[in-house]
């Protein structure tokens, strides 16, 4: 069966500025993949042709198998959308709007009633369809927009950045519905809130200047972000010319007191060796554990790295 999304060495200009450069990746089916970067790295504009708002320079994209810009209409049966800014209409109620989306998704009218009601009650709107959507909260325009998104049962669903705006209840909010979304279909979402996809996404891609330059699953992640230190603190000073002899060990940096941390090389850990020779020596071993970075240190690891613009574009 083909991936739900196919980008296949994608390309996009405007004019002689290149914001996508060579991308590739796949979506399969289920869970919820996150494309991450900071502002302006490509990633509205990653959607945009997901979505066929814009069309690539060059490469292709496939939409469950189907080119998004040859056959768009076919493409887009299986898409589901809300663009950075939700498309709704501020003197319409939620049942209002929602019955119109159902009338562009081409829903026959005798299913339009239960698709509004069941969508609805799976974005937590089922109180508010008489209310003015001018009248609702970011947090809950935001849950209208994903409605309408949702509303024809698209096998894959886009969303560019779900949660700007929102405040941490409703971020909390709408991190559980993307995630519910997930296990079910497939869900691309946009950020540059980084811990937004730490902590919402099965799969994270990483775009800076344009370029793919991370695609991993979240435990791939999470191995990343472990750093190659350990930290220890003793009652007592330490040799540390004897510490340096240990298999391993790159560095040590004496921190306050009596506190240290030790730089070695992966994947091999020298903890153990360390802590026989602390208490061996009785220099009283009162802590010794394994630094953890943060997603934010691993992003700038890997876009303090990324090659120069000039770089593989095509002539």
């Amino acid at each position: 069966m083909a991936a739900l999304i196919q980008i296949e060495n994608v390309f996009r200009y405007f004019g002689n500025q290149c914001a996508v450069r060579g991308i590739s990746f796949s979506v399969g089916a289920n869970g919820v993949t996150g494309l991450l970067g900071p502002n302006g790295a490509g990633k509205s504009t990653i959607l945009n042709m997901i979505s066929g708002n814009l069309a690539p320079s060059s490469g292709r994209i496939l939409i469950n198998g189907i080119d998004i810009v040859r056959r768009p209409l076919d493409a887009k049966r299986f898409l589901g959308y809300l663009p950075d800014t939700p498309p709704v209409h501020d003197d319409s109620t939620v049942d209002e709007y929602l019955r119109f989306c159902a009338k562009i998704h081409r829903i026959t009218p005798d299913r339009q009633n239960q698709c509004v009601q069941t969508t609805k009650q799976r974005c937590g709107l089922g109180e508010a369809g008489k209310r003015l959507i001018g009248n609702l909260s970011k947090g809950f325009r935001q849950r209208v927009g994903i409605a309408q998104a949702i509303l024809h049962s698209p096998a894959l669903i886009v969303l560019d950045e779900p949660s700007v705006g929102l405040d941490p209840i409703q971020i909390r909010e709408m991190r559980e519905l993307i995630r519910e979304l997930g296990e079910n279909n497939g869900v691309m979402l946009s950020s540059h809130i980084l811990p937004e996809v730490q902590s919402t996404c099965t799969r994270t891609l990483i775009v800076h200047q344009g370029r793919l330059v991370l695609d991993t699953d979240t435990s791939g992640l999470e191995h990343d972000m472990a750093q190659s230190s350990l930290v220890m603190k003793t009652r007592l000073p330490v040799d540390l010319d004897r510490l340096r002899q240990v298999d391993g060990v790159d560095s040590i940096e004496a921190l306050t007191g009596n506190s240290y941390r030790i730089f070695f090389r992966k994947p091999h850990n020298p903890s153990e060796q360390i802590s026989e020779i602390v208490v061996g020596s009785d220099w009283g071993l009162l802590e010794l554990c394994t630094e953890h970075g943060t997603i934010e240190e691993l992003f700038m690891q890997l876009t303090e790295s990324t090659p120069s613009l000039t770089d593989g574009a095509p002539a």
